[in-house]
């Protein structure tokens, strides 16, 4: 049985694509919700994706 190969994956490195995460603060509001903030990865944006080279390539004529 011929083996498969799957492309490499498109993870960022950085977050290993869990590029967002809440963050509890501590304690309760007045209403009984945990007090959260959202940190997002900066590698990546928050997309949890590498991001593509952005090397300009020129050609000349």
């Amino acid at each position: 049985m011929p083996e498969t190969q799957t492309t490499a994956a498109r993870i960022c490195p950085d977050c290993d694509g869990f590029a967002s995460v809440a963050i509890t603060l501590g304690g309760r509001d007045q209403h009984g919700h945990l007090r959260t903030i959202t940190a997002h990865c900066k590698a990546c944006d928050g997309t949890g994706l590498k991001r593509r080279s952005s090397a300009r390539v020129e050609v000349s004529a």
